[in-house]
């Protein structure tokens, strides 16, 4: 989950999504409507029952800053809450699985805050089930094919791997960057990614006010994503003066056709858009 703001228990109730199927929360900032949702959530997990922990990462101060609302609130919690900390200044590799890898960046804003890659780690290649019993492969030898490995049948014969295997599908990638102002420098970071999720707080009428304020217009989202070559831009994060969000898209799509507006309970298929991108 990213960010958590005071809305979110609601949300999740609305999209039928089960809370305790969180492991981690990764908090791109310390303004309000993105954690003071926190301290509720955790409750909530509490009495839902959860026992394992759960693993909060964001700047060091967050920790200073929630410590004593858990231990007043949430004193009989029977999971662990464990908060792993971040320089908002560098980027970082902030958690990693056996399939998964997530990165921070820094982002230009009022505040400390970071953007998050999410980024799949590439896979094996896939076995041809046909060539295994045509070649007589032992199993002791399948995981360093899989790896890429050729093989030596029982006659000596190099047998290529890629005659052996097929290439896997490519790592999916999503990259998040909310809020910050208009920021060339976050290019390198989320270059080519399948699909970017960009705050898009004003439309062109208050570029002005987006400077101040350090956020950014839909126009200049877009231009991000065409400068960043990513395969879809959803934008979202908009001002409360926008009744209807279709003048940002417009904005945006100005710029990169390919933007959708994010709303509550939309989803965004990624496998998708990289099967449609080919």
């Amino acid at each position: 989950m990213i960010d958590c703001g005071e809305g979110s228990q609601l949300q999740f109730r609305q999209t039928g999504l089960n809370y305790n199927r969180i492991g981690d929360i990764f908090i791109s900032h310390l303004h309000g409507d993105h954690c003071f949702g926190l301290l509720g959530m955790i409750s909530t997990m509490g009495l839902l029952g959860r026992n394992a922990p759960l693993r909060i990462h964001a700047r060091p101060e967050l920790k200073e800053l929630m410590q004593p609302q858990l231990d007043y609130f949430c004193r009989d919690l029977p999971y662990q809450v464990e908060f792993v900390s971040f320089d908002p200044d560098s980027q970082a590799l902030v958690y990693e699985d056996r399939s998964l890898e997530v990165y921070c960046f820094p982002l230009k804003h009022r505040v400390k805050s970071v953007g998050f890659l999410f980024r799949e780690k590439p896979r094996q290649r896939h076995i041809i089930k046909e060539m295994i019993d045509f070649y007589g492969i032992p199993l002791k030898e399948i995981p360093a094919i899989k790896e890429g490995a050729d093989f030596v049948d029982a006659g000596g014969r190099l047998i290529p791997n890629r005659r052996l295997t097929r290439a896997p599908k490519a790592p999916l990638s999503y990259a998040f960057c909310s809020d910050t102002a208009y920021d060339e420098n976050i290019i390198q970071f989320i270059k080519g990614v399948n699909l970017l999720y960009h705050e898009a707080t004003f439309g062109d009428d208050l570029e002005e006010l987006a400077e101040v304020t350090m956020h950014s217009t839909a126009a200049q989202a877009a231009q991000i994503a065409q400068k960043a070559g990513v395969g879809q831009l959803v934008i979202g994060h908009y001002s409360a003066r926008y009744t209807n969000e279709d003048i940002l898209l417009q904005q945006a799509r100005a710029f990169f056709p390919n933007t959708e507006l994010a709303d509550e309970g939309k989803r965004f298929d990624v496998a998708a858009l990289t099967e449609n991108k080919k």
